[in-house]
């Protein structure tokens, strides 16, 4: 679909500001310079007055009141806490901690944000910034410090991570087809266990290593889709095939999306499961990657019906026989791309669209020989 690069609209930039984990540092940051006062309600509305309430129990902001010209007083929020409050703060996303690394001798190569630092530089991984390639020789978890050394870059290095999803809330629900898809926070909790090294040329699995590191947890926002027995059924998925189908769709859908919610595959992550514990259904999850939540997964949630349709475009177009990087494999899968089933993915997807909606014609932008999935979260099956 070459057309789309000059035809398609600039795509919206996404924000959002009720997310506490970006609103109260973003006040702390606003009351530093300037008291708060009743007319900042233009740029945050009903959510000003929760941030501030949050940031008094805090002992972070103080009110007081402030004398008038005309005469009486007004309410107002000054900062009261320590410090510069914006220098704990990243400009590069939501997270304020960040891992440095650098050189044995002190030599800064470059930086990682907490959320990802774990999976990108655990010791032993390959780090590869601007072309070049480094080995990590050691994570230094408490001064937040990854130690490399130059590496030939004949080696890439995956993890492997557990992962498990939980549902805090569930805000709206519809229909997408066959499927009931929602929209919610949720919980993900991750641990990164090991990683394979493998022959960057041939991608040959080279050795497995294992690691002990930290669960790490992640408070966000997600729509997912739960399928029922009867839908899989019909679209003759057998029951042993059903984790594999899951899971490629969920690498799909994860590759196609930034096509809808103008995101890196970076930020958003996925988990899919034969059944899970909340929906008490096979459910595929697509989370976005920040504390919070960042606007993608309402996207998302808007866009499903198109995403869908190109999500089964993809697959339909790939012409691999049983699945490629192009359609359903991810070299970032914490679970080693393992298992996957393009053609369950197909099937379930035509069930799924055609007998509950009209298809109608494809959704542009569904390049399926172009797409990037080198990026993911990982994610467990079963």
């Amino acid at each position: 679909h070459p057309d789309e690069v000059f035809t398609r609209a600039p795509e919206p930039a996404v924000i959002n500001p009720r997310n506490p984990f970006i609103l109260e540092p973003h006040l702390a940051c606003a009351a530093y310079e300037l008291p708060l006062t009743h007319d900042d309600h233009r740029y945050w509305g009903d959510d000003l007055d929760d941030g501030v309430r949050s940031l008094v129990q805090a002992d972070k902001l103080k009110t007081r009141r402030r004398r008038l010209r005309g005469g009486g007083d007004e309410p107002i929020a000054v900062w009261a806490a320590r410090g510069i409050p914006g220098r704990k703060l990243g400009l590069r996303n939501g997270s304020s901690a960040e891992y440095r690394i650098s050189l044995e001798d002190g030599t800064l190569i470059g930086t990682v944000d907490e959320g990802r630092a774990l999976s990108l530089v655990h010791p032993g991984a390959n780090y590869p910034p601007r072309g070049q390639s480094f080995r990590v020789l050691d994570l230094d978890l408490d001064n937040h410090d990854a130690i490399v050394e130059p590496d030939d870059g004949d080696t890439y290095t995956q993890a492997r991570t557990e992962i498990d999803i939980s549902v805090l809330d569930v805000d709206d629900v519809r229909s997408v087809g066959r499927s009931e898809l929602h929209l919610g926070a949720v919980e993900v909790r991750s641990q990164v266990i090991g990683y394979q090294r493998k022959d960057a040329r041939t991608r040959k699995i080279l050795g497995n290593e294992t690691l002990e590191l930290p669960p790490q947890q992640l408070i966000t926002r997600s729509f997912w889709y739960t399928v029922t027995p009867e839908l899989l059924a019909d679209a003759g998925v057998p029951d042993g095939a059903v984790p594999g189908t899951l899971h490629a769709v969920e690498h799909t859908g994860i590759g196609i999306l930034p096509l809808f919610t103008i995101c890196d595959r970076w930020d958003v992550g996925g988990v899919s499961t034969a059944l899970h514990a909340d929906t008490m259904l096979p459910t595929i999850f697509i989370y976005d990657g920040y504390q919070g939540g960042a606007g993608i997964a309402e996207l998302g949630f808007e866009a499903a019906d198109r995403h869908l349709q190109a999500t089964l475009g993809v697959l339909e177009d790939c012409p691999c026989a049983d699945g490629c990087p192009s359609c359903v494999q991810s070299p970032k899968c914490g679970n080693g791309n393992e298992p996957l089933d393009k053609h369950g993915a197909i099937a379930l997807l035509q069930s799924l669209l055609e007998p509950g909606s009209e298809r109608g014609p494809k959704p542009p932008g569904a390049p399926a020989r172009v797409i990037d999935l080198r990026s993911e979260r990982s994610r467990r099956s079963d």
